[in-house]
């Protein structure tokens, strides 16, 4: 008789997961964090948006170069400024406190630039913006990865950077009507800048209707509100010593005991006190570079220039084909999303990679033939492959870069290194922001050769540091980074927690043959020690 192997996956509910009513509400619950992305995708696609306007052109001069770069860039030196204090008011007052925070500085800065008459105001405000996002995109991602039911935290966690998209289609089918309805009046830009208020406010208010994170809860000496919380969702309100609620509260008292065993402070000088930690924030850095420096940011933040260089010109055409690139990219993340429990995280960043460097050199060529020889067939091509360079990219870098980065952080430094990826994306984005224009106009199509290169590197990286996180919790999946000791001490935990539930558990899997329990907490080390074992050997390829 095979010996069973005990995972978390043997507490969950297996049926259709809208049956069930905690997860149900719960899933309902997590749509307020992931509209974050969501007011994050609408504010960071504005600017790109408002610059197809004759309206905003007019009304601001048409900035260009260093002054159309600063414009773009003022949202990020909000985050930029406001990023380094959030993980500690996320781990102090809670995701929810801190989402709170964030929407109230969102909506000033929102109400700022709707009414701004010169230059400076809309830059002041796109700042403010910015400082308030940078509150709400620390604490949303991490709320939505503590929170979900276990089985679909992949899914959820991927799911919170897909929203950007939805809110960059908001942005640009709205600046389109504007445009439409109110032509080069200042209403073309003012009547899209005031919608962005709308998320903040339904955030404010309905915030604290929803649950704070077990971990968090746990982390500030609360366990039986963690246990409340954990049986309320995840138990679909049932009794606190549900197995699966057991389980779940061992793995995270035992996670916080050790991280606190390993490493001590409240600093930044904690992501990088180990040597496990080192190694999760090397890796953590260079995939938010990436998700900048690939060639995203050149149709991201400046369509309006790209489409110029390949002969598209008409306002409309360049607002139809940006709203449907848009509709295009939200599609692709979300079908990484899908992908993220079936393929793993690994293979699909190799096959973003692969593809993206493919489509982006083509999109190169097709650019340099417009440039040099006016060749029409060229610059018809180079639509079609900006969308499926873009397909690629958001399959993994999309889809995956928050969640990657949550997974792999422990509770005591996940909130700070999920700061350094938003520090990270930012201030690359800012030099992407000002460099991007500028090598646009001098060097022209030859500065996409930069990025073919770019992308080869980053090819190399993906093959060489990326390990396989699938099918683990938080919990496991950081001690990944941590050695065997640390890994043992979690299997040992969770196996007494095993022990204890088959003689309460009316768990089929549990009840068959009590007597093997023993066994298969052996197994269960074993097996999850032979996955790590698996995924060492990939990082160390």
């Amino acid at each position: 008789m095979p010996v069973p192997q005990w995972t978390i996956t043997d507490f969950t509910y297996r049926e259709s997961w809208w049956k069930n009513r905690g997860i149900l509400m719960l899933n309902i619950c997590l749509i307020l964090p992931l509209l974050s992305s969501t007011v994050n995708g609408f504010d960071s696609s504005m600017i790109n948006n408002l610059q197809i306007l004759p309206g905003w052109q007019e009304y601001f001069h048409k900035p260009q170069g260093m002054k159309l770069g600063l414009i773009n860039c003022a949202h990020d030196i909000g985050i930029l400024s406001g990023t380094p204090f959030s993980p500690y008011v996320s781990d102090l007052l809670g995701r929810r406190a801190t989402m709170f925070i964030g929407a109230v500085i969102m909506l000033a800065g929102v109400l700022t630039q709707a009414s701004s008459t010169t230059i400076q105001v809309f830059l002041g405000a796109r700042v403010l913006i910015g400082l308030g996002m940078a509150f709400s995109i620390n604490a949303a991602p991490l709320l939505i990865s503590e929170l979900s039911y276990p089985t679909h935290r992949g899914k959820m966690t991927s799911l919170y950077n897909s929203m950007w998209y939805s809110g960059s289609i908001i942005s640009a089918w709205i600046c389109l009507g504007s445009h439409d309805d109110a032509g080069t009046s200042s209403w073309s830009w003012r009547a899209p800048s005031s919608a962005q208020a709308v998320i903040p406010v339904i955030q404010m208010v309905l915030i604290w209707f929803i649950p704070e994170s077990p971990r968090f809860l746990m982390a500030r000496g609360l366990e039986s509100q963690a246990a409340r919380v954990l049986a309320q969702c995840h138990a679909n309100g049932g009794d606190e010593r549900n197995p699966l609620v057991a389980f779940e509260m061992a793995q995270i008292r035992h996670a916080l005991n050790l991280e606190r065993e390993f490493a001590s402070g409240k600093s930044y000088l904690r992501c990088f006190s180990t040597p496990a930690n080192r190694q999760r924030m090397f890796t953590i850095i260079w995939i938010a570079v990436f998700s900048q420096w690939s060639g995203n940011g050149l149709a991201s933040y400046y369509i309006n220039t790209v489409l110029d260089r390949v002969g598209i010109t008409q306002t409309r055409t360049k607002a139809a084909i940006n709203g449907g690139l848009q509709i295009f990219n939200l599609a692709s993340a979300l079908v990484g999303m899908m992908m993220v429990d079936k393929l793993g995280r690994r293979k699909i960043f190799l096959i973003s990679n692969i593809g993206m460097l493919t489509a982006f050199s083509m999109w190169t060529l097709t650019t340099a033939l417009f440039s040099q020889s006016g060749n029409v067939v060229a610059a018809k091509a180079t639509v079609p492959l900006i969308f499926i360079y873009f397909f690629f990219y958001d399959f993994a870098y999309t889809s995956m870069l928050v969640l990657y980065t949550l997974e792999i952080l422990p509770y005591n430094i996940r909130a700070k290194g999920f700061a350094i990826m938003n520090i990270t994306i930012y201030s690359t984005n800012a030099f992407n922001s000002l460099v991007n224009p500028v090598a646009l106009n001098t060097i022209g199509w030859k500065y996409y050769l930069f990025y073919c290169g770019w992308l080869v590197l980053e090819l190399l990286f993906v093959m060489v540091y990326i390990v396989e996180t699938r099918a683990r919790t938080l919990e496991e999946t950081a001690a990944l980074f941590d050695g065997i000791k640390v890994r043992r001490g979690i299997m040992e935990q969770t196996g007494e927690v095993t022990m204890t539930l088959a003689t309460m558990s009316p768990y089929p899997r549990l009840q068959d043959n009590p007597g093997a329990v023993e066994t298969a907490n052996s197994a269960s080390r074993s097996h999850f020690e032979s996955q790590s074992e698996e995924s060492a050997v990939a990082f160390a390829r």
